[in-house]
């Protein structure tokens, strides 16, 4: 039991890093990045559910591969990955729907990388902390009208199709 917590919060970590690179090389390759410039130019996401397969679709060979070590990796290893996938696709969601809800980070990377237009800056999506190893955390004043006229909605109260 002990190896798959472990595991599982290694997984979540690791897939936190996986798509804070993700991210960065889509801003950096022109095939790769076409679909996430149209992403830009729209500024909204998919939808919770429609993000997270998505995430689950891009990286389900890493999360079936630690089965091959034994079940208690295997296992440890899939919650922790469709954990981050689920929780990455909600935050993503929130951050361009309702970003004063991002109570989780000083600022809403995601939100303000959109606002700002930042390509070399501010790539988490669901935490700032490859930001901030890496040195591209960007802090700007992001809490404007624009955010604080906003109706005040709830944490689940985005769009999930």
């Amino acid at each position: 039991m002990f190896v798959a917590i472990a595991c599982s919060i290694i997984a979540f970590i690791f897939a936190s890093f996986v798509e804070y690179w993700v991210h960065r090389w889509m801003h950096l390759s022109q095939k790769f990045g076409e679909r996430h410039r149209d992403h830009h130019r729209r500024n909204e996401g998919q939808g919770v559910v429609w993000e997270f397969l998505d995430y689950v679709k891009g990286t389900a060979i890493g999360m079936v591969i630690p089965f091959f070590f034994s079940l208690d990796v295997g296992w440890g290893w899939l919650v922790g990955a469709v954990a981050y996938a689920a929780f990455s696709a909600y935050a993503h969601q929130l951050q361009h729907e309702n970003p004063t809800k991002c109570f989780w980070m000083k600022m809403p990377v995601h939100y303000v990388h959109h606002k700002y237009g930042m390509w070399h800056h501010n790539f988490g999506l669901a935490v700032d902390w490859w930001d901030h190893v890496f040195g591209t955390y960007k802090l700007v004043e992001w809490l404007t009208e624009d955010e604080t006229s906003q109706a005040d909605r709830g944490y689940l109260q985005l769009r999930w199709w």
